[in-house]
């Protein structure tokens, strides 16, 4: 299946439906917790870096509606970590449906912040994080910009720096077209969704691109993990 990296989704035109786009920012939850694998990328990955029993911080990069960085953010407090989590895009329509999540959200004030702005932005404020994430974001970005994330994630991350995105295949096509049927009409899940996966990489595509530091995984159902752990003093 050859990538289709020109294709453009509805979500990122400025003209995008606001009806459409708000409700798709609010089945993201839904499709996440189908295909994101992120309750075992936070038990795997992210806890025994919160684990070393010191405050610590996480930042999302590209964080969209905001409902990974809330549900990890729940997952630490239950677990008893103390962790403030910000969420950041430089997309202001994604921005202020975060926000709404997080105030309908029953954590306490300050365990988590949205804003507008970029991982570029964060490193030349001298920002720094344990864990560094994103969601789906790397099929969306160019060359120069893919190189960018990656470096940013390098300046930014003291712990953890992965980012987790779509396995581009046939049958991740085929299955996402299927179950998400329902959806279409509703929202731009669907129709996104599967461009999404027209636009992402093959493992082999990310190894190609990735500086010395990094690693390319694989997770089930059909995602690409990259994962960079700063070597501690």
């Amino acid at each position: 299946m050859r990538r289709h990296p020109e294709e453009l989704e509805a979500m990122d035109r400025p003209d995008c439906d606001p009806v459409l786009l708000n409700r798709t920012y609010a089945q993201f939850p839904l499709v996440n917790r189908a295909v994101g694998g992120w309750k075992r990328i936070y038990e795997r990955q992210i806890a025994p870096v919160l684990a070393r029993g010191e405050p610590a911080r996480l930042l999302d990069i590209g964080c969209g509606g905001g409902d990974i960085a809330l549900q990890l953010a729940r997952w630490a407090l239950r677990d008893g970590y103390e962790l403030d989590v910000w969420g950041i895009d430089p997309d202001e329509r994604a921005i202020a449906f975060a926000r709404r999540a997080a105030m309908k959200s029953p954590l306490p004030a300050g365990k988590i912040e949205f804003a507008r702005c970029t991982s570029a932005d964060l490193v030349r404020q001298g920002e720094v994080f344990d864990v560094v994430i994103s969601n789906h974001l790397l099929h969306h970005l160019g060359e120069t910009q893919l190189r960018g994330i990656l470096a940013d994630t390098e300046a930014l991350a003291t712990g953890l720096g992965l980012h987790a995105d779509i396995r581009r295949s046939r049958r991740a096509s085929l299955l996402f077209g299927a179950a998400t049927l329902p959806l279409a009409g509703t929202s731009l899940i669907r129709r996104d969704g599967l461009a999404s996966i027209r636009r992402s990489y093959i493992p082999m595509e990310l190894v190609r691109r990735v500086p010395a530091g990094w690693q390319v995984h694989t997770a089930r159902p059909f995602r690409n993990l990259l994962v960079y752990r700063p070597v501690r003093a």
